[in-house]
This record gives structure tokens, C-alpha cells and sequence, in this order.
């Protein structure tokens, strides 16, 4: 699953007209991009959820050939990345591990490695992290697994209680996910999936994280970040 439905306020005037996930880098929208490094890794099928613009979001998958079926979940209303997750789950139950990957995240990891640590790690979801400054950090105990989240404005937030040794590291965006996520979705409405994540862990449930301290990763949030990545696409080549 692509998630592709944001506003890109942060980019005001560009999305007004275009949405942000269309953005392009290298000379390829973003969302494209996105696309082609999942079904290299080997996506079998892929689901873009849309609200912003969506109809522009359509047109571009109608119009393009990505190699696998492409499915449009449309959003009433903007459901952050856990209420989008939950209203497209049906189509993405199919007994398999999928990926969520936020369509404005431009990063270097190779995803098909991401993917079998998590099959080899048998955790409920594996979140690609890193060590680099963020307002928000994931907290994770010495056994690796997801015990809490910090954030500037709000502090700490445990799943199941202090833990006095963690690690601190930023969430860059990109998920795998067991089938099983799925129906343990008790949230409703609008809502993000870190919140289910803390839920699950405190749950007993294995949230495990996935280092991609080595690889390069920003996103295109602001004018200044798409800026810094489109050098970064022209400079080294688009990782797809």
C-alpha cells in the first residue's frame, strides 16, 4: 500500500493544483517512483489510498503502465495512515506480508532485504528506522521491540510502562505487515497507525525495527527537502 492521500500543506503553492505524491524527482513522480521500487522488491499488486486531488491521483495510475494491478482507495475524508490502512485492509488480505510506504519518502534501502527480515523476524510489523534527529522518536527495548514512542511536544508515551534502557530511533515511513495486523485494528475513524502499534506492543505483540542507518533517506515535505532530493536523484540516479 501506497499512502498518498496528504494535503502537502508544508508545499503550499505547489499542491495546491498537483498532489504532492505526483511531485516529480529525477523526472518521475514520486508515487512512481514508490511504485516501481515495491514491485522490484516484489510486489505482486498495489493499493494507493487518495483524497487530495484524488481524482489526479487516478488519472496518473489509469495512465500508467506499473507492471501490476493498481487499486484506488478514495478517502471521504483524510483518514491518517492507520483509518487509510483499516478502510483498505480488504484489499489487501490476502494471506501475504505487504508493504504500507508513504508516497513523499525517498529512500535508498533495499526493500526486497527489508522484507525478509521481517519474514526471518516473525514480528507482527518490521518499521524502517534510523539514528537522525526527528521531533518524534520510536523507542524500542533490548530485546527489539517497539516499547514506546517520545516526542517533543507530548513526552513519553509508553506501550506497557517505563522501560529504563531503549533505543531512540526516527521512523522513516516505510512498513511491512503481517496479514494478522489486520483484523486487531480496534480503532476506528481517523487515526495513526503508530497508535495501534503501541497498543499491539503493549499487547505482548512484536513490533520490530529495521536499521536503514546507511542507507540515504528524507522526504519531500517542504519545499527545501523536495529540493534537496531532486539534487540527490540528479546527482546519484534514481534507486529504482
Amino acid at each position: 500500500m501506497v499512502l498518498a492521500a496528504g494535503e502537502g500543506r508544508r508545499l503550499r503553492p505547489l499542491t495546491e493544483d498537483t498532489p504532492k505524491a505526483l511531485m516529480a524527482v529525477g523526472g518521475m513522480p514520486m508515487l512512481e517512483l514508490v511504485v516501481r521500487r515495491l514491485v522490484k522488491a516484489g510486489a505482486d499488486g498495489i493499493v494507493v489510498n487518495a483524497f487530495h486531488l484524488a481524482d489526479q491521483v487516478e488519472a496518473f495510475l489509469k495512465g500508467r503502465d506499473l507492471g501490476v494491478p493498481v487499486s484506488v482507495s478514495r478517502e471521504a475524508v483524510l483518514l491518517d495512515t492507520g483509518g487509510g490502512l483499516k478502510q483498505a485492509a480488504p484489499l489487501l488480505d490476502d494471506g501475504k506480508p505487504f508493504f504500507v510506504h508513504n508516497s513523499d519518502v525517498y529512500c535508498e534501502l533495499d526493500l526486497a532485504e527489508m522484507y525478509q527480515a521481517h519474514l526471518e523476524g516473525g514480528g507482527l510489523a518490521t518499521l524502517a528506522v534510523s539514528d537522525r534527529p526527528t521531533a518524534r522518536h520510536l523507542l524500542f527495548d533490548a530485546a527489539g521491540r517497539l516499547c514506546g514512542r517520545h516526542s517533543l511536544k507530548e513526552g513519553f508515551t509508553w506501550a506497557a510502562g517505563p522501560v529504563q534502557t531503549y533505543l531512540r530511533l526516527a521512523f522513516n515511513g516505510i512498513h511491512v505487515i503481517s496479514p494478522e495486523l489486520l483484523p486487531r485494528m480496534s480503532e476506528s475513524g481517523v487515526f495513526p497507525i503508530i497508535q495501534t502499534y503501541l497498543r499491539l506492543a503493549g499487547e505482548g505483540a512484536a513490533i520490530r525495527p529495521f536499521r536503514t542507518d546507511d542507507r540515504y533517506y528524507n522526504d519531500i515535505g517542504d519545499a527545501g527537502k523536495l529540493a534537496e532530493v531532486q539534487h540527490r536523484a540528479l546527482e546519484k540516479g534514481l534507486p529504482v
